[in-house]
């Protein structure tokens, strides 16, 4: 469903991404593992339309990305939940979650059941609906900001570091509620650096360092591979 090949972005002199191969097949979710400054935000803003590749290729369903629009790439099916949430503080929670279903302003039926999906995944936002986004937990908050993504009713969701902030708990909560995504068939794309969390829910994985794809694997045989456990899980 998605193919990248070769991928790489340049910004000035400096490559940070550097030839990268990265498949999704359908129903699956696929895990990238990587520190701070590994590349992880850039190839989602590539697979977002929001940074441009200096070279390689980019298809989702047959389809070429690489020079295609921001909006257009969310109408053909993938959404991005960014890293840190960016929600609109001020907004109402309600409110938030709407701007995600612009795709379907012209179609009030859409909007509507994309609306109640996500009030159904995510019951506890039904009563802070009226409230601004600011004033929630960050687990709260977190879920707004998947909320808004899946709004777009996307066939690729892409989840870029759902981990950060929140308490033990709350991130199982989260990653319970990324599995039931994917059991209604949307694949997912989760970059992360909690290793342990992020394995426990995801088919495959990669892990990326400096720009570069240095290691793939089923999820099983990155959670015992000894460098993956020295670098992101603890030995």
């Amino acid at each position: 469903m998605l193919e990248i090949r070769g991928l790489t972005v340049r910004y000035g002199s400096a490559d940070v991404l550097s030839n990268v191969d990265l498949t999704i097949g359908t129903g699956e979710v696929v895990t990238l593992l990587g520190s701070n400054g590994a590349g992880k935000t850039t190839l989602f803003c590539v697979l977002s339309g929001l940074v441009r590749p200096s070279s390689g290729t980019v298809t989702f369903m047959g389809e070429d990305l690489a020079r295609m629009r921001a909006g257009r790439i969310v109408e053909r099916g993938i959404a991005q939940c960014p890293e840190g949430r960016k929600l609109f503080a001020q907004l109402s929670v309600e409110k938030n979650l709407m701007l995600g279903g612009y795709v379907h302003r012209g179609d009030r039926r859409a909007m509507k059941q994309s609306f109640e999906s996500i009030i159904a995944l995510f019951p506890a936002l039904e009563a802070k609906l009226g409230a601004p986004a600011g004033s929630l937990s960050g687990g709260q908050q977190q879920m707004v900001a998947i909320g808004r993504a899946l709004m777009a009713r996307p066939k690729l969701l892409l989840l870029d570091e759902p981990s950060l902030g929140l308490a033990p708990l709350v991130l199982q909560q989260t990653l319970d509620a990324v599995a039931a995504i994917n059991r209604t068939g949307t694949m997912v794309l989760l970059a992360e650096q909690n290793a342990y969390a992020a394995l426990a829910i995801a088919h495959r994985g990669y892990v990326i360092s400096d720009g570069r794809i240095v290691l793939e694997g089923t999820a099983a045989d990155l959670r015992e591979n000894d460098d993956v456990r020295r670098a992101f899980i603890g030995a």
